[in-house]
């Protein structure tokens, strides 16, 4: 006589830890087996919040303003690249603004990858690893709130440039760090790549097949690690990225483990293009396209010029026209490919911004992933997506 099971059905969330961000999975167990899963999203961002949001971009902030409401670097590069492509402005780009835009973009990556190895090492039980990667995330926050003087997300990106120049001492400070971190990365990789509970934890968890992934849509680490070797900056280069040496790392496995080697990888390679980057760069020069119709003047003009103090109150008040028409440009984030999609009408206000956040496709090709596994491999899968659940309401 066959036995009879029943499946269950759980919440797992909606909370914070372990499901990096206010995600809901509901899943249909057999046992410890998930038979089903479907993701829940729209916690983070509430109706409310979300017309809030809308009359901010369309009603009362010219495009001008408010550039540290997009929170990343990676969101804030996508955006300036966006507008300044509309406005015609994208090849009057200092050489040295674009470098140091360069620079911070990798460095930002760097920080990000750092949190996602050590809250991901946490969760499957190397707490040790969580210590080691929040150490070298520290000092990157220091030199953010250096030149910004902000930790998290620093407000330094522009339409037209940057918020300021580099302050005194960037590269005696920034340059160490970098030459430090292979050997961080080093000791990252002796902690987990052949730690036996490490490999039973990762190795043919929450695997995709190449198929699977170009019908979800997936970019970033998640494709690298099927074999696919997109990179926006390779692709598309924005920026002086075809200038730099470096290489698109991909693993063919497509599991927790092959996502984690490609992003092991990326950090290396972040801090070679890092380096590479800050050579180039002069301690003090431009800042951005001089164009001070776009631009706010240097505050010294503005504390003893009547002209550039009236257009500093004109750009901060009003923000400035934007010639009608459409654009889209992506950038290479530390989850894959993030870009922007602006519409103008002429006036110093968008009709529509929209945006591409790699964490929505990821969210949705998890029940993909952990269908078929065990309870304890979903916060295995969910930590190697590496989502961020902001990007995912947005």
């Amino acid at each position: 006589m066959a036995t009879r099971t029943e499946t269950m059905t759980v919440n797992m969330g909606p909370q914070h830890p372990s499901t990096h961000g206010v995600l809901r999975l509901v899943l249909e167990l057999d046992g410890e087996t998930i038979v089903n899963a479907e993701p829940t999203i729209g916690f983070l961002h509430t109706g409310i919040e979300k017309t809030a949001e809308q009359k901010k971009w369309q009603q009362i902030i010219p495009l001008v303003e408010r550039m540290d409401y997009l929170g990343p670097q990676s969101n804030s590069l996508a955006f300036c690249l966006s507008a300044e492509r509309l406005l015609g402005i994208e090849d009057q780009m200092p050489e040295r603004v674009t470098n140091i835009r360069v620079l911070l973009a990798e460095v930002q990556r760097l920080s990000s990858h750092l949190v996602w190895l050590a809250t991901h090492a946490m969760e499957i039980g190397a707490v040790s690893v969580m210590m080691y990667a929040f150490r070298e995330r520290e000092q990157i926050l220091n030199i953010f709130e250096m030149i910004a003087g902000f930790r998290m997300f620093p407000s330094y990106f522009r339409i037209g440039g940057l918020r300021e120049d580099l302050p005194r001492g960037f590269h005696g400070v920034l340059k160490p760090f970098l030459e430090q971190m292979p050997e961080r990365l080093d000791g990252y990789e002796k902690l987990l790549t052949k730690n036996q509970v490490w490999t039973k934890r990762t190795v043919g968890v929450g695997r995709l097949s190449k198929e699977e992934t170009l019908a979800m849509g997936l970019v970033g680490p998640m494709a690298r690690a099927v074999g696919i070797p997109y990179d926006v900056r390779k692709a598309f280069p924005y920026l002086n990225y075809h200038s730099y040496d470096f290489k698109v790392p991909t693993e063919t496995a497509g599991d927790v483990f092959a996502r984690y080697q490609v992003k092991l990888v990326e950090m290396r390679e972040s801090v070679k293009i890092a380096l590479q980057a800050l050579d180039r760069i002069s301690p003090t020069g431009v800042y951005d396209c001089g164009d001070y119709r776009i631009v706010p003047p240097p505050k010294d003009r503005v504390y003893t010029e009547m002209e550039a103090l009236i257009q500093h109150f004109l750009i901060y008040s009003q923000g400035f026209n934007v010639p009608k028409g459409e654009c889209y440009v992506p950038v290479e984030g530390p989850r894959g490919e993030h870009g922007f999609y602006i519409v103008s009408d002429g006036t110093n206000r968008p009709v529509r911004i929209k945006s591409r956040a790699p964490s929505f496709y990821a969210c949705q090709a998890l029940p993909m992933m952990i269908k078929g596994g065990l309870i304890a491999d979903v916060i295995a899968v969910i930590g190697s997506t590496d989502v961020v659940m902001g990007d995912v309401d947005r």
